[in-house]
């Protein structure tokens, strides 16, 4: 037997069994918090999925709270188990159905993403491809930008962390900005300080501000310290809003939104609204691989850049097949934690993750000594 029908053999076994795990990580910002425009939390929940067949387990995840986990165990373990392992989109299609009565957006969302994303990585595994050769790839690496920057970081650690990520090679960074408005020139002020004129410097409102006052940042941002990227100035269900500030803001300012769109809907209001120049996506929350799959064929005929929001581990893989690829986000929160729980993370590398090609599906194995003490939900495997 040849070993294209090995493999085939292989991936066609049903799913024995999915578990679901959650861990907790407290902050390490100041007294244990962290800020940005409208929220304030003292530590990040990660949802893990496995799934298992045919001698092997893929794995996947979510950020969100700890019911999501109990989301996936009551409505989609059961979908997927006795299943085959061979079609992530079509059990994503039952996965979906099956969520209807319980709130599709939100954490039904993000527990079909976690299922999806672990349906994918065990296929990958069970072909022992890398993820990103399973997928129909355009890159072999996806840009990345430094992301943190919170608004109750002193000076001193908004600028050591901006500017240690431009010292790696990375050449765009992005703070939190418009908790206080008024603290923002010194604080953008104190970051090209740091980094010089060359790299490019993001911003991020979280949905803090009022259209007006949106516009007037926008362009002091803009004017004065060469802010390129303004994400959610307003709420991201503000669409007039941000197509107002998209419009009238500066030609050199792209708008930003999308991390909060959770179906392909939500992505289609974004891109018809026209209140977006760069659309962005979350892996672990628009339905996963198979969800942003879709995304990436929208942002495509409508022209628009997709930029991966957080998850690094599943992006670097997964945005290796979105054909309008602008960037991805490398949030603190998430590089802490996944480099806490998973062997196979990736550095960046010239401003970019390059998935190894040697590593079967996204190339990650949990340490679990490391994970027990953050657990909050389910039981450590036997």
């Amino acid at each position: 037997m040849s070993t294209a029908d090995t493999r085939g053999d292989a991936v066609s076994c049903e799913i024995d069994s999915v578990e679901v795990h959650a861990f907790e990580l407290p902050t390490d910002g100041p007294d244990g918090k962290e800020q940005d425009g409208t929220l304030e939390w003292d530590s990040t929940t990660m949802v893990l999925v496995r799934v298992h067949a045919g001698g092997r387990t893929g794995l996947g995840y979510t950020y969100g709270d700890v019911s999501v986990a109990s989301f996936v165990e009551s409505k989609l373990a059961d979908v997927v188990r006795g299943r085959s392992a061979a079609w992530p989109p079509a059990l994503w299609e039952v996965m979906g159905r099956q969520v209807r009565n319980s709130g599709r957006p939100g954490a039904g969302a993000m527990a079909v993403s976690a299922v999806d994303v672990a349906l994918w990585d065990l296929k990958a595994r069970l072909l022992e491809l890398p993820l990103v050769r399973l997928l129909p790839s355009w890159h072999d690496r996806v840009p990345v930008y430094g992301s943190g920057g919170f608004t109750n970081y002193s000076l001193d650690r908004l600028t050591d962390q901006l500017g240690g990520w431009v010292e790696q090679g990375i050449p765009r960074v992005k703070l939190k900005t418009s908790r206080d408005p008024e603290s923002d020139p010194r604080r953008l002020a104190a970051v090209r300080e740091a980094i010089g004129d060359e790299p490019e410097v993001f911003t991020d409102a979280n949905g803090a501000l009022g259209r007006k006052q949106a516009l007037y940042w926008a362009h002091r941002f803009h004017e004065d310290w060469d802010v390129r990227w303004f994400e959610e100035p307003v709420s991201s269900a503000d669409l007039e809003g941000l197509r107002m500030l998209s419009e009238r803001g500066p030609a050199r300012l792209e708008i930003a939104a999308g991390e909060y769109a959770y179906t392909t809907q939500d992505f289609v209001n974004l891109v018809q609204g026209r209140a977006v120049d760069c659309l962005q996506a979350d892996v672990s929350r628009c339905g996963g691989i198979t969800g942003l799959l879709e995304t990436a064929g929208l942002s495509a005929a409508h022209h628009l850049d997709l930029s991966a929001h957080c998850a690094p581990a599943v992006s670097a893989h997964a945005f290796c097949a979105v054909r309008r690829l602008r960037h991805l986000e490398y949030f603190h929160d998430h590089v802490r934690f996944e480099g806490l729980l998973f062997d196979g993370t990736l550095s960046p590398d010239g401003g970019a993750l390059r998935p190894d090609p040697g590593r079967p599906g996204l190339g990650l194995e949990i340490k679990w000594p490391d994970a027990e003490r953050y657990r909050v939900y389910g039981t450590p495997p036997t």
